[in-house]
């Protein structure tokens, strides 16, 4: 741990969180990629001031979750845990509060419920687990040895905080870091839970027909093989909803504008009309101006007449020797 301790004073070592940074990037760029794959990662840590950030991060994502116990086997052996968590499934189906609708004593009940309660606080955070998970996050690697070295032996990589007392050796993805404070282990928790959320919503978008990540050396569907978790069936349904409300409100916002359109049509229409009247009206009078035309036409040709008439008598007199 040397190559990430930054100083040492009064005693107290202090880690450089410039390379812790550059460890988070590592480890969420990986931790998405799997998820989006169809993995999981299931949450290990046992120690106090790790229990309730480990539960509730965990449950935020839906993924599995060690917070109480360790029990050995629980990946090397997880054929027999597995048949535990049948057995814890049977249990929570029974009412332990009908007495007479189960058809045992109130002593068998009882029983029952103290077994059911030991195999939920052993087994209740991974009861939903079908397999052995593609990835863990542990929290003090050194009280979690016994996960740490199951996974080694599977295979499974370990994403780990790694205090000044424990070895990066063990660790696939180290992320230097405190891990006895609860601030500290909070806040990389929360980390660890966001690039599950990223690789979730990576997983809805190709099962809704977007790009799908492509795994090396996989071409089917990469998450088929698991049920979509509650929290990814709330964000295909507001994903879906959003689709479906942006049409209606595109055409909302079209209406408003179709209307003062339709308005500066009906103002021009009834100024058309006015023109069309003022057209007809303008035929009529030349209509009316027709007939007047004609009889003026004949009376200056009467008048043209009539001083022809006049004109030609007094051609006639002047014309007329005066014989006197």
């Amino acid at each position: 741990m040397k190559r990430f301790i930054f100083a040492e004073r009064n005693g107290i070592y202090i880690i450089d969180l410039q390379q812790s940074l550059d460890f988070i990037d590592r480890a969420y760029e990986f931790i998405k990629e799997t998820v989006a794959h169809g993995g999981t990662v299931l949450y290990v840590g046992t120690k106090k001031q790790a229990q309730e950030a480990i539960a509730e991060q965990a449950r935020r994502v839906g993924m599995p979750f060690v917070n109480q116990r360790w029990l050995g086997g629980m990946l090397t052996n997880f054929s027999t845990v597995y048949k535990r968590l049948q057995r814890l499934k049977e249990l929570d189906e029974l009412d332990f509060e009908d007495v007479a609708g189960s058809g045992m004593t109130k002593k068998e009940l009882l029983h029952l419920r103290r077994e059911r309660d030991k195999l939920d606080r052993s087994l209740g955070g991974i009861k939903d687990m079908a397999r052995t998970p593609s990835a863990l996050w542990v929290v003090d690697t050194k009280k979690e040895h016994i996960a740490v070295s199951e996974a080694r032996k599977l295979g499974i990589p370990v994403i780990a905080i790694l205090d000044t007392n424990c070895d990066p050796d063990e660790v696939t993805y180290p992320i230097p870091g405190n891990d006895d404070a609860i601030r500290s282990v909070s806040l990389l928790t929360r980390v660890v839970a966001d690039a599950v959320a990223d690789g979730l919503m990576a997983r809805a978008g190709a099962s809704n027909g977007e790009d799908k990540p492509a795994a090396p050396g996989e071409s089917g569907e990469l998450g088929a093989e698991e049920p979509l978790a509650e929290w990814e069936r709330e964000l295909l349904e507001h994903k879906v909803s959003a689709a479906e409300a942006a049409p209606e409100a595109s055409a909302a916002e079209a209406a408003p504008e179709a209307s003062p359109a339709e308005a500066s049509a009906a103002e021009a229409a009834p100024e058309a009309a006015a023109g069309e009247a003022a057209t007809a009206d303008a035929a009529g009078g030349a209509a009316a101006a027709g007939p007047e035309a004609p009889a003026g036409e004949a009376a200056a040709e009467q008048a043209a007449s009539g001083d022809a008439g006049d004109a030609a008598p007094d051609a006639a007199d002047a014309g007329t020797p005066d014989v006197a």
